[in-house]
């Protein structure tokens, strides 16, 4: 019992909480009100909030203000996606507990994908369903050139970690997660192609069998199973991150966010996987700059609200 209290109070320390409205008087009001509460789940180096600036910059808001109860996870900033899953099922039986829902409806971006995927695998009666953002569904390209840059037990690779842990451990202490362990050579082998595709033979759920179709909409588990991302890395000339992320796009050898390729992304239903966005493009980032003649990523969260709305979710 006290272990089980222990939990509950470490998951209150790592998930932000927004409110949901559902003041009358605007056209806009129950629009994203799912039956169950939205989790969002961030990626690798990720954070929930740090200095009052927002992983999912301005998309909580947003769905809160149509009637939306959103939560956001603050997992491992790296590490495995089963540890970060077992993170994220604390928080998720915390918001269960908090809310009195049944179930919650989970959001991952990149890394936050598997994270999520695993929640749903090992625990589906607490998942009402779960949607992909330019998740890393079979592995990144980009993480398999790194893997090979570093070879295992190396000074290059001890030098890589060192300073890799440091950016994850400050990301910690930032966002206040800093009890939570860090390990970015677990990340980084759960990032790669050969270990996506073993936790895919571990878990899965809405993986789909061709190279770059989609997987079974609703799974034997009851989960429904959703997804979208872009394959554009320069879309906004004043975003001082467009740079990163064309030099990491030219690794691939399909189209891609800069991150993660098109056909590795799709999980479940997919929405689409061509927006014109980049990786951080797909959670609102930098500070909402993205393509200008492509649709608002709030918006497109909002949209895919209703839609889970709509579906009784």
């Amino acid at each position: 019992m006290k272990g089980f209290i222990l939990s509950l109070l470490l998951a209150t320390a790592s998930i932000s909480v927004f409110a949901g409205s559902t003041t009358s008087g605007t056209s806009t009001t129950g629009y994203t009100q799912t039956k169950y509460p939205i989790v969002l789940v961030h990626g690798l180096f990720g954070f929930d909030r740090i200095l009052g600036v927002d992983y999912f910059h301005a998309i909580p808001q947003a769905l809160t203000r149509s009637g939306a109860k959103v939560f956001v996870a603050q997992v491992s900033a790296t590490n495995s996606s089963e540890a970060r899953g077992e993170q994220l099922l604390q928080q998720v039986r915390w918001v269960r507990a908090v809310t009195g829902a049944q179930k919650v409806n989970l959001i991952g971006h990149s890394h936050g994908s598997p994270t999520a995927r695993y929640v749903a695998s090992v625990a589906p009666q607490f998942v009402a369903s779960v949607t992909s953002v330019g998740g890393v569904n079979k592995g990144s390209e980009f993480a398999d050139v790194v893997r090979k840059a570093f070879a295992p037990g190396s000074a290059g690779e001890a030098l890589a970690v060192s300073a890799a842990r440091g950016l994850s451990g400050l990301i910690s202490v930032l966002s206040g997660g800093s009890h939570l362990p860090q390990d970015p050579l677990a990340s980084l082998q759960s990032l790669t192609t050969k270990g996506s595709l073993a936790f895919n033979a571990k878990y899965p759920e809405g993986i789909p069998t061709s190279r770059c179709g989609e997987g079974r909409y609703r799974e034997a588990n009851g989960v429904y199973y959703y997804s979208w991302s872009g394959t554009s890395t320069a879309t906004n000339i004043l975003d001082i991150t467009d740079p990163a992320l064309f030099v990491t796009g030219l690794f691939f050898s399909e189209p891609n966010d800069g991150l993660v390729g098109r056909c590795a992304t799709h999980l479940g239903r997919v929405i689409r996987s061509n927006y014109r966005m980049n990786h951080l493009d797909e959670v609102n980032q930098f500070f909402g700059l993205h393509h200008l003649f492509e649709t608002d990523p709030v918006t497109i969260y909002r949209q895919h609200a209703n839609r889970l709305k709509q579906q009784g979710l």
